[in-house]
């Protein structure tokens, strides 16, 4: 049961972090977190097609957050997710101090999706009640 409350929790988180970006809100500090992201995955990163993948990041946390708190396709959605947290970790642990700003949250998320990455939804999950771990 604990597990099963951590998986919805960490969905649910990844959620508010992709929801902002789609709907063009504000996030925290950022007036525009999908530009935030686009500039940081650019400028920090040094990615090609920026705005694109930043989009993309977007999506996966609105959406792919939503997944693993419902349990449907979380072996597919939480790996993409910690990924993106190590690369989070990646492009800002230089710069932001452990505490200040905090790069211990995108460490524990990405630990977090590692952990769900290995359970896949179990009891509660839509993958469950349909009989399949994707």
């Amino acid at each position: 049961m604990s597990y099963v409350l951590l998986r919805i929790a960490f969905g649910l988180t990844i959620v508010t972090h992709g929801a902002p970006k789609l709907t063009g809100g504000p996030h925290g500090s950022m007036a525009d977190p999908l530009q935030g992201s686009a500039r940081l995955i650019a400028d920090v990163l040094h990615l090609p097609f920026a705005p694109y993948l930043a989009l993309f990041v977007a999506v996966l946390e609105a959406f792919g957050g939503l997944a693993v708190a419902l349990g449907f396709a979380v072996r597919v959605f939480a790996p993409m997710l910690a990924v993106q947290m190590a690369a989070i970790c990646l492009a800002l642990g230089p710069t932001y101090p452990w505490i200040d700003r905090g790069v211990e949250y995108p460490i524990i998320l990405g630990f977090i999706a590692l952990l769900v990455s290995m359970h896949g939804a179990l009891a509660w999950g839509v993958d469950t009640w349909i009989g399949r771990e994707l």
